[in-house]
């Protein structure tokens, strides 16, 4: 192994530096093997004189503790799906195999895929097509299979808890009932995390389709007890039964809908029932700044992992925790079936256990 690759797709999530920090040092030091980072994802191969830098000892010095990533990320950089202007229309083309000799040109023993389902799911193609990949599972979301949690989650929850106890001394000074709207796309690990360690008195996540008259009954029952706030905690991806997703833009083919105003329908409801609400969205706080010990611990991991997982030749395969340990398995099986919320879990049972509504009795 003489020469690695380093790409960051998708958004960006703290502990990716720490990923390629741990990669370029066991790298270097385990193996006295060159690195290379690819810029923007998997753009980088597309430009083969600026898409790339050299990544030394030098070049990772100091970013452990810095949130995004010093390679950039490309959450619209999908190679089966990307926009061009031909003859002044603009269409979707299929550039994989122009990627695939920009790999080739770079002559690459291996390349470290540091994303989450949509990348990886392009990682798993590429490998289909010849490329020595090796998958590290990215997001803040927590829903990647196979693996029992993403670097940048713990920061995540960690934001998203503190903005929860801030909300609660002032929605507790006004009596108010706050809305906090959080990311998770389809899965509500941010949100059922958060809300049951930041007191939320309702939690809604996409898991479970929520009644609007079953959150204003909490929210009655604990004016009635003289209780005269409440906090819910809404994931972007929450919606009322028999309804839909709430989207501030829509998507096509290339770019996927863009989520949110959820939070504020439901704080809607609630003023127009009655009492004083307002809505908090915390948007993308949720995904910079310094990562926590927990990801700089856990990504440090998955980098050293990963590059150790090079050098066997285990590609077309990912990284994982599993049981405290760090493990390997195929990228199809990991992504075979996306992680969610276990509605039968011990997190769902407490959470019912101490009085949280899901909005759904």
């Amino acid at each position: 192994m003489k020469r690695i690759g380093i790409l960051t797709g998708g958004g960006d999530a703290p502990g990716l530096n720490a990923v390629i920090r741990a990669a370029v040092k066991t790298a270097i030091n385990e193996y006295q093997c060159e690195v290379v980072g690819i810029r923007d994802g998997y753009d980088g191969f597309l430009d083969l004189e600026n898409g790339s830098l050299p990544l030394d000892m030098a070049a990772v010095s100091g970013i452990l503790a810095r949130g995004g990533t010093i390679l950039g990320a490309a959450n619209r950089g999908n190679p089966y799906a990307r926009k061009v202007i031909r003859d002044g229309k603009e269409i979707t083309i299929d550039v994989s195999d122009e990627i695939v000799k920009g790999i080739e040109r770079r002559k690459l023993d291996a390349l470290l895929v540091l994303g989450g389902d949509g990348t990886l799911h392009i990682a798993h193609e590429l490998a289909l097509k010849g490329v020595p990949i090796i998958g590290v599972p990215k997001t803040i979301d927590n829903d990647i299979g196979g693996t029992e949690i993403t670097f940048g989650f713990d920061t995540a929850l960690n934001i998203a808890t503190e903005a929860l106890d801030r909300l609660h001394t002032t929605a507790e000074s006004h009596h108010r009932v706050i809305a906090i709207e959080l990311m998770g796309r389809d899965a509500g690990f941010i949100a059922l995390n958060a809300g049951i360690s930041g007191g939320a008195d309702v939690i809604l996540i996409p898991e479970i389709p929520f009644k609007f008259e079953s959150v204003l009954k909490k929210i009655q029952s604990r004016n009635d007890q003289g209780r005269k706030f409440s906090l819910i905690a809404v994931s972007e991806g929450a919606k009322a039964l028999g309804g839909e997703q709430v989207y501030s833009r829509q998507g096509d083919e290339v770019y996927v809908p863009r989520l949110g105003g959820v939070g504020q329908t439901v704080a809607e409801y609630i003023e127009r029932s009655g009492f004083e609400s307002r809505v908090t969205v915390l948007g993308h706080v949720q995904r910079g700044g310094t990562p926590t010990a927990f990801d700089r611990w856990l990504a440090t991991r998955y980098g050293a992992a990963a590059v150790r997982l090079a050098a066997r030749q285990g590609f077309d395969r990912m990284v994982a925790l599993q049981c405290g340990e760090i493990v390997d398995l195929p990228l199809d099986e990991a992504l075979a079936i996306p992680k969610r919320v276990n509605l039968q879990g011990d997190a769902m049972i407490t959470a019912r256990n101490i009085g949280i509504s899901f909005g759904d009795e």
